[in-house]
């Protein structure tokens, strides 16, 4: 006859719950490092439309500049290098950041490049790791504008009101003064784009 040791039974219960109140832990650290992912991924992406919304009014403002000075090629150079008066872009960031739910931090620039900073509206939320409910994501991003076209300098004035030939992306432009319709958009004069690294 085969005795059974009473002793040991019921041993394992106790851990097997360790083990799944372990695992639940875990689960639910990871759900909380995958939380902080998505509200840093949403101030990277508010970081992003806010720089781009700050130097896409920037080239506005350059192409603006250009036009303006059109009949006078010796300051074109000066416009193509972002070295002429740039009003403030920072409202058109802020309202970007915002329809991303984010607030805008920082807004610098200076000639074609431009950095903004932003801080998310909605916190990580609450988590196993203390703390998480009252922290916001942050992100920077930067973006440049490079201007698309060259021309010829203007040498001494030849007494012709003829101007310089524009070249934009190798795309000549014919310019006439009296035909705006025509002229280069905004676009054509300037790329803007988020700088890397």
């Amino acid at each position: 006859m085969v005795r059974r040791a009473h002793g040991d039974s019921g041993q394992a219960f106790p851990i097997y719950i360790t083990v799944v109140a372990g695992l639940l832990f875990l689960a639910f650290a990871y759900l909380a490092v995958g939380q902080a992912a998505v509200n840093r991924g949403g101030a990277q992406t508010a970081a992003d439309a806010a720089v781009l919304a700050a130097a896409q009014d920037g080239r506005d403002q350059l192409a603006a500049a250009w036009t303006a000075d059109l009949l006078d090629p010796a300051k074109w150079q000066d416009v193509f290098d972002g070295n002429v008066p740039v009003g403030n872009p920072c409202a058109r960031a802020q309202h970007l950041a915002a329809q991303n739910d984010a607030t805008l931090d920082g807004c610098r620039w200076q000639l074609l490049r431009y950095t903004v900073d932003v801080k998310t509206n909605k916190s990580v939320g609450d988590s196993v790791v203390p703390g998480t409910e009252d922290v916001h994501s942050t992100a920077s991003a930067t973006a440049v504008i490079e201007p698309r076209c060259t021309f010829e300098a203007p040498g001494e004035p030849s007494g012709d009101d003829e101007l310089p030939e524009l070249t934009c992306d190798g795309k000549p432009w014919k310019l006439d003064p009296d035909d705006e319709a025509n002229l280069p958009a905004p676009e054509d004069l300037f790329d803007v784009h988020l700088a890397t690294g």
